[in-house]
């Protein structure tokens, strides 16, 4: 293979025309991609020092006013987004459900995609059978197993929602509910193929579902029409526990019995 030739004359003019044409316009891009490198870097630095001084607030918050001091100096930050959840905490354990709730809807209506949205959701129902409010409560159970069936919380909304269909009386429902959870979740968050061996091990979700399946009451089951009484003695002249037979006959050729005189 003959090897390659060096550039001609014309190709190297071209080369430094270029250059003196548009010297300003690639300097005025090299800046631009320097000072975009130099803001990102600068940028990194600046989350990296804040979600750093909002972790160290939020380690050093007691009392619910210094977690909403996290929350308004820290929006958007790892550290602010767990703040709506201690807050929540401690607004329950002081028994403040409304205020609770309303912590934690503020915080899934800022962080829909985060980890904990769904426990979020589930510590919300947990609030409303606090305050009695069952109907709501089971509605929450519900949509959280049917919105997140392959995380933990699927088996945990469905275990709550058996003792609320119990005490509405709709057992075939609570019943169902069970078979569900040993169906899809005997491994937590790990619904079974039906086309692969079974091979789950027992979990808490599991015996629990049983223990709730075996307080239920069993199904009725349709009562067996009467069978008809067969024909024979009366009770009263029958034997107990002896089947009627028929009376002996006397044979061709033996006396007939004498009377007693």
């Amino acid at each position: 293979m003959p090897p390659a030739s060096p550039p001609t004359r014309d190709a190297a003019v071209e080369a430094r025309v270029f250059w003196l044409r548009f010297q300003k316009e690639i300097a005025a891009a090299l800046v631009v991609a320097l000072l975009a490198m130099i803001g990102f870097a600068g940028y990194r630095f600046y989350v990296n020092q804040r979600d750093s001084q909002a972790a160290e607030l939020l380690g050093n918050a007691k009392t619910a006013q210094d977690y909403q001091n996290v929350i308004a100096r820290y929006p958007g930050t790892p550290a602010g987004a767990s703040a709506y959840l201690f807050l929540a905490e401690k607004q329950r354990n002081e028994k403040k459900f409304p205020e609770a709730n309303s912590t934690l809807k503020e915080f899934i209506e800022k962080y829909p995609e985060h980890d904990f949205a769904a426990t979020a959701q589930l510590a919300m129902a947990a609030n409303l059978e606090a305050m009695g409010k069952n109907d709501e409560a089971l509605a929450i159970y519900q949509q959280v197993a049917a919105k997140y069936p392959n995380s933990f919380a699927a088996p945990l909304a469905l275990i709550s929602e058996v003792p609320l269909l119990k005490a509405k009386n709709r057992i075939e429902d609570a019943r169902r509910v069970c078979e569900e959870i040993l169906t899809k979740y005997r491994m937590p968050g790990q619904p079974v193929e039906t086309a692969v061996a079974d091979n789950r091990v027992e979990t808490i979700w599991a015996a629990e579902a049983m223990r709730h399946l075996r307080s239920l009451k069993p199904p009725e089951q349709p009562k067996p029409a009467a069978a008809a009484a067969a024909p024979g003695a009366p009770p009263m002249i029958a034997a107990p526990g002896a089947a009627p037979s028929a009376p002996p006959q006397p044979s061709m050729g033996a006396p007939p019995p004498k009377k007693p005189r």
